[in-house]
């Protein structure tokens, strides 16, 4: 998943605040914020004091290793001061780019905005980093503070009539300017963020704008804070150890020390991902197999203070609103306006075209679970969603003598992270050397030095794996600092990786589910494309790409998770530090498409709710209405009352995926090309097909078309056929 916070320039900024749920319209990670005239003065008296400028980190020039942020020094009290300050300093930089009397020019309107607003970018980077993987109440708070004002600050900037006139004027004469292409891409985007953002808006629609904007951003982590607490909050105690019949010792042992942790006698389970997903799948008691399936599949969904349905409805309705102020029919229409599939229309007509590929083998292979399920004890009519993982999981283990029990003692964590290190070693020459001087917000955070082949300072990556209560569920990416050259210097990126992954327990390190492994393989992957990043302007840099784009990265490396010979750098007993046995390997790349049509549906499902939120005029349908049209498609489970996926859906509600969500499946055709052209040269000694990948996708980030960039790697479009090939759904 991409990242909910990136380091950010002015114009940056206005795209940037999207996954923190700042601006639900620009398909970066970071959006609009602006303060309305009535706030002005406060900021400005709030920024004058010197004492406060000495005594904040946030406003000096850090003194830590490669500029990376001083997490020990800063404090939430900082926070607000520091965008203060860095708004009041970005204001007087856009004015004085608006009122500049020389004529409009490339340098003096657009790279000038371009390299505005670096200390509030840089503040707002770590806030939301830190509200993602490490918040609190008081975070929150202040996050809730702050939302509004960088709303309001980014809207001052893209409805300013005086700074847009400018850049209309360096527009409209761009075919006489001569760019590069990098810079052509810059001034083509810096015109639609404001043409697509209100800038030919009438006075009257700007204010509704501003509104629409301020409001949505409070919506939208309001929502995310109800799914943190809803997955927190709950917890399953089991006392009698005849309940845990089925559970394999791993997850016992974890769920004793959660249970230990929280002062319990007994075994708690929680709706963490490394506890909830094996209990689900192993444990015998299918009474409490349906009662931790229904905490889970209801968040967000009981009627209580963190019910998101009324948030839904809000968000949906002026998502929809703002698309019509700016001229489009829809939100998916204005979204889809910049992404690869180019129009709503293309979209749906590629989901429906995968779901008639997917639901035949789907059914397939419903009717063998069900069968196996009536032959091994189950005696309804057919199974449950509670039970799907469970019967899966043992026919899995029928089919193919495999399971996770069998293969989580050679996926130790460390084991994975120094494979996937020497993956990035041998494919692009990358080092990792861990630096404890670096600063870390957490201690189970550590943070590594990269280095190229010719020993050349890359990047700084911090790694950050196991769960807590101040974390997001799910896993994801984030920048703290963003690439760009500037005056001559590349300024190199400080990246993040944050996953949930099983924790160490007493008797036994961290071991790896082999869904964790290739979890872990796929956010190292947006790493790269941020780490890697090599262009001029921050706006356009790493992962500022189309939301169908930006997964080719990080889907590309969950093909090495299957790869033979890179299973062997990494798949090791933790005990014995045998390599993994070839028996094994075979048995992984053999059940790679095991239950892959079921597995399709379900990623085709959730795109399918999102476009139906966002493809149409809201028709004031509930969550339930709206998830059963769509499963009256797709859904071979049968529905489940009380439970609903929309009110937890924090892609498309609390971060950037709305209308895009399809972006996981497009990017499946893209990765699997891609791939292709690996195995056809090598697989890992394939340096010539690294070399290109990493020269056209890896470095560019947005700086040119994104099918230009792929046609430059890849020689071609992409063909279709290689995903299905690889789901098994064609020959």
């Amino acid at each position: 998943m991409l990242p909910f916070g990136k380091q950010v320039s002015t114009v940056a900024t206005l795209a940037l605040l999207t996954h923190a749920g700042l601006a639900q319209q620009n398909s970066r990670p970071v959006s609009p914020t602006t303060q309305p005239t009535s706030a002005r003065a406060a900021t400005k008296s709030a920024s004058t004091s010197s004492d406060r400028m000495t005594q904040n980190p946030l406003l000096q020039a850090f003194s830590t290793p490669h500029q990376t942020a001083p997490f020990a020094l800063i404090k939430n009290e900082h926070y607000l001061p520091a965008i203060k300050e860095g708004m009041l300093q970005g204001r007087k930089e856009v004015d004085a780019i608006a009122a500049n009397p020389a004529k409009p020019t490339f340098e003096n309107t657009i790279v000038a905005l371009e390299r505005s607003g670096d200390l509030l970018g840089r503040t707002v980077s770590i806030l939301f980093n830190l509200n993602s993987a490490e918040t609190t109440p008081e975070l929150q708070g202040i996050v809730r503070e702050a939302s509004p004002l960088l709303t309001e600050y980014g809207n001052d900037i893209t409805l300013n009539e005086k700074l847009f006139g400018r850049i209309k004027a360096v527009y409209d004469t761009r075919a006489s300017l001569k760019l590069d292409t990098e810079s052509q891409m810059l001034l083509e985007k810096t015109y639609k963020r404001f043409a697509r953002n209100g800038a030919n808006l009438s006075a009257k629609d700007k204010d509704r704008l501003r509104a629409i904007d301020k409001e949505l951003s409070q919506l939208s982590l309001q929502f995310g804070e109800n799914v943190l607490n809803e997955t927190n909050e709950y917890s399953m105690l089991v006392t009698d150890e005849k309940d845990l019949a089925g559970l394999p010792d791993f997850a016992r042992e974890a769920a004793r020390s959660t249970a230990k942790q929280k002062g319990k006698e007994g075994w708690m389970f929680t709706l963490q991902a490394p506890s909830y997903g094996p209990f689900m799948q192993y444990a015998d008691n299918r009474a409490l197999r349906q009662k931790l399936f229904m905490a889970f599949n209801s968040r967000g969904f009981r009627g209580d203070k963190n019910d998101n349905s009324t948030i839904i409805q809000k968000m949906v309705n002026l998502r929809y609103e703002r698309a019509n102020l700016l001229g489009y029919k829809t939100h998916a229409d204005f979204v889809l306006e910049e992404s690869m599939a180019g129009s709503k229309d293309k979209v749906q007509s590629f989901l429906n075209e995968l779901v008639a590929y997917a639901k035949p083998a789907a059914e397939k292979q419903l009717t063998e679970l069900n069968t196996y399920a009536k032959a091994h004890g189950f005696t309804g009519d057919r199974v449950e969603q509670w039970d799907y993982s469970y019967y899966s999981e043992k026919l899995k283990k029928e089919k193919y003598d495999l399971d996770d029990e069998t293969l989580k003692p050679y996926f130790k964590l460390e084991n994975v992270l120094e494979g996937v290190f020497t993956v990035a070693n041998k494919m692009y020459g990358l080092t990792f050397k861990e630096n404890k001087s670096i600063p870390v917000y957490n201690s189970e955070v550590r943070a590594y030095e990269v280095f190229d082949r010719d020993g050349k300072f890359i990047s700084v990556f911090y790694g950050d794996y196991f769960p807590r209560p101040g974390k997001r569920s799910g896993a994801w990416m984030n920048d703290v600092q963003g690439q760009k050259i500037v005056n001559g210097q590349n300024i190199r990126p400080h990246i993040v990786n944050v996953c949930n992954f099983s924790r160490p327990t007493e008797t036994k390190p961290s071991l790896l589910s082999f869904y964790e492994v290739t979890t872990l393989f796929h956010e190292f992957g947006h790493a790269l494309h941020g780490m890697l990043a090599n262009g001029q302007y921050e706006s356009l840099s790493g992962t500022s790409v189309p939301r169908d784009f930006v997964e080719l990265p990080s889907q590309v490396m969950e093909n090495w998770c299957y790869d033979p010979e890179a299973l062997r750098l990494f798949a090791k007993h933790y005990q014995t530090g045998e390599v993994i046995p070839n028996e094994l390997v075979e048995k992984i790349r053999a059940s790679q498409n095991f239950m892959a049509g079921m597995a399709n549906l379900r990623q085709l499902r959730f795109g399918l709710v999102d476009m139906y939120w966002h493809s149409q005029k809201p028709t004031g349908e509930s969550v339930t209405e709206v998830e059963s049209r769509v499963d009256s498609l797709v859904q071979l489970l049968p529905p489940v009352k009380g439970t609903a996926f929309s009110p937890a859906f924090s892609h498309i509600f609390a971060g950037g995926y709305s209308a895009g969500y399809y972006s996981y499946k497009w990017s499946e055709v893209l990765d699997a090309d891609a791939f292709e052209a690996f195995k056809e040269k090598g697989g890992l000694n394939s340096r010539e097909v690294a070399e290109k990948f990493r020269a056209n996708v890896l470095e560019k980030g947005g700086s040119e078309k994104p099918m230009e960039l792929y046609k430059k790697f890849r020689g071609r479009e992409p063909s279709p056929k290689a995903m299905l090939r690889r789901s098994g759904l064609i020959l």
